[in-house]
């Protein structure tokens, strides 16, 4: 019986910085991949990034590469907004909806 008692006690303290990164988190609106593919930062691999965090882009900005099939699909903001985290690094696989950029 004591035993159990101290997992019980360690769960309450494990959930709550759950609890406490879950509503840092949510802070802006998310840029979702629009199709299965490849994720690229750059137009090539010696080349700077298209965007970086704290970048303002305007509708026209590409903000990444995603590659699918070998075609590269740029990716464009579509709107004005300021880029708060890159959430995918560069060569990763990346889903349909999967969030790559938190955006404000």
């Amino acid at each position: 019986p004591m035993a159990a008692a101290a997992p019980a006690a360690a769960a309450p303290a494990s959930a709550a910085p759950a609890a406490d990164s879950a509503p840092a988190e949510p802070q802006g609106e998310v840029v979702t991949s629009p199709m299965l593919g490849t994720f690229y930062a750059a137009p090539s691999p010696d080349a700077e990034n298209f965007v970086k965090v704290g970048d303002r882009v305007s509708a026209d900005t590409t903000l990444c590469i995603v590659e699918a099939m070998k075609v590269m699909n740029e990716i464009k903001a579509e709107r004005e907004f300021e880029v708060l985290e890159v959430l995918v690094k560069n060569g990763e696989p990346v889903e349909f909806g999967q969030p790559l950029f938190l955006i404000r």
